[in-house]
């Protein structure tokens, strides 16, 4: 009986944690931004492009869109939208007939006073995407697929639900950052192992890599005097009127949240891995079984630290071709703020990923190895 109330309470132990994220309230549902207005799907019938004006690549106006309403107080109804153009490839977009777009319905009672096109309707889409990888998740990993769902949710959950809303709030980022990643980290590995000693091992090995990456992150952002306007969309932030944020400490909170789940993976890899040599060989004294464990590490860090440097580096391919093509010496290049800010992730992050090993190693060895001993 014990036994099977342990196999079922890790499931329901995460979907209790889902359902008490889902319900929390972020305090800013009510943002005056969209009161009064309605924001619904709707299908483009026509368009006119006569007030739009080329000039290359980049187009400046307004286009106008013949839009059929698909949802909310207005549905059925056809209506003229604006799609308006600043002259940014980034942000602006363009339709065509047949598209499914969002707009932001302006009204006054049961008239509508304006139609903003915002962008491509993509929800849909997402969906699918995210049905098709659920599904595979289960198909190949069973049960511990499903559990690496209700990790996934869990953790996106508490990002939006709690971490963000702290951060808007004006709470220390550092000190929320490093909570976050404690629950986030003891909860997801607790996912994978239930309850067992390897939880506590992997565990304190991936929190005692991340207290490492916090400290060198916040030493050298200093050092290096990044502010943390070089994140995308901080300036917004302090316009909207959040001048107050601390956004140096955010991005310090940034580098370590970013690098902990390559060292959650590692943690776990070298516990499993530290954990089947023990049952292999149950007379192993913990010495024996911590170089076991830094074998593993070794190994596994060759990639983990090449996965950071991939993993922060592809979404800058589009600056380090305009660097290039406009010949820009490399130490103006490695010189430069937001530069200067991806090789701190990166490499600061790898100091985390370095020094996870031994701890992991360590921990699992002294923690597994006595409980053989039991």
């Amino acid at each position: 009986m014990w036994n099977k109330i342990r196999k079922y309470s890790v499931s329901l132990a995460a979907i209790l944690m889902i359902a008490i994220l889902i319900a929390i309230p972020t305090g800013y549902e009510d943002a005056a931004i969209y009161q009064g207005t309605d924001r619904v799907r709707a299908k483009v019938l026509s368009t006119d492009e006569s007030a739009v004006v080329s000039s290359g690549l980049i187009q400046s106006g307004e286009q106008y869109c013949e839009v059929e309403i698909l949802s909310g107080k207005f549905k059925g109804q056809t209506a003229r939208a604006c799609n308006m153009l600043s002259g940014s490839l980034e942000s602006d977009k363009i339709y065509t007939e047949g598209d499914v777009a969002l707009v932001v319905v302006s009204y006054q009672e049961d008239e509508i006073l304006s139609i903003i096109m915002t962008d491509h309707y993509r929800l849909d889409k997402e969906l699918i995407l995210a049905a098709v990888f659920v599904l595979l998740l289960l198909l190949f990993a069973g049960r511990t697929g499903l559990r690496a769902v209700y990790s996934f949710l869990i953790t996106v959950l508490t990002i939006w639900k709690i971490l963000v809303p702290c951060y808007l709030n004006g709470m220390n980022p550092v000190w929320v950052g490093l909570g976050i990643t404690t629950f986030l980290t003891v909860l997801i590995i607790f996912l994978v192992y239930g309850w067992d000693r390897r939880t506590l091992a992997a565990g304190s090995g991936a929190m005692l890599g991340v207290l490492v990456t916090c400290v060198m992150g916040i030493i050298f952002t200093n050092l290096f005097q990044i502010h943390g306007a070089v994140m995308a969309y901080s300036e917004s932030l302090l316009y909207a009127g959040y001048q107050s944020l601390n956004l140096t400490q955010i991005f310090m909170s940034g580098i370590f949240i970013g690098a902990s789940g390559a060292m959650m993976d590692l943690s776990v890899d070298i516990t499993s891995a530290v954990n089947e040599v023990i049952q292999k060989k149950p007379g192993i004294g913990w010495r024996e079984a911590a170089r076991s464990g830094m074998n593993v590490g070794r190994a596994a860090m060759g990639t983990m630290t090449t996965t950071l440097l991939l993993a922060y580096s592809g979404g800058y391919l589009a600056l380090l071709m305009t660097f290039m093509a406009q010949g820009t010496p490399i130490d103006h290049i490695l010189n430069y703020k937001y530069v200067s800010a991806e090789i701190l992730d990166t490499v600061v992050g790898s100091f985390g990923l370095v020094t996870v090993a031994p701890f992991t190693a360590l921990t699992s060895a002294v923690l597994l190895t006595r409980k053989k001993e039991k």
